[in-house]
């Protein structure tokens, strides 16, 4: 059984950082949001304009950390109610 209050913090911390590392190395980087498109997802697409303020980085940090708290939730709910043999 899994303490999904537990997994849920490890989870906020988890994304929280690796948020932050992306961000920053778009800033340092923006050429990296380019070549993650063409290399990484195999398509060469303008994604716009880099846009790096304090806003963005917090409502980014606010919608990934909702969006991985629901995948995670889910899975825990799931793993928890499957019975193993």
């Amino acid at each position: 059984m899994i303490n999904t209050k537990h997994l849920l913090k490890v989870t906020a911390a988890w994304i929280s950082v690796v948020y932050a590392v992306c961000f920053l190395g778009v800033a340092l980087f923006p050429g990296s949001r380019e070549a993650f498109m063409y290399y990484g997802l195999h398509t060469n697409a303008n994604v716009g304009e880099n846009i790096m303020t304090l806003t963005t980085f917090i409502s980014g940090l606010v919608i990934w950390n909702i969006v991985v708290f629901l995948a995670v939730g889910l899975f825990a709910i799931l793993f928890n109610k499957i019975q193993q043999n």
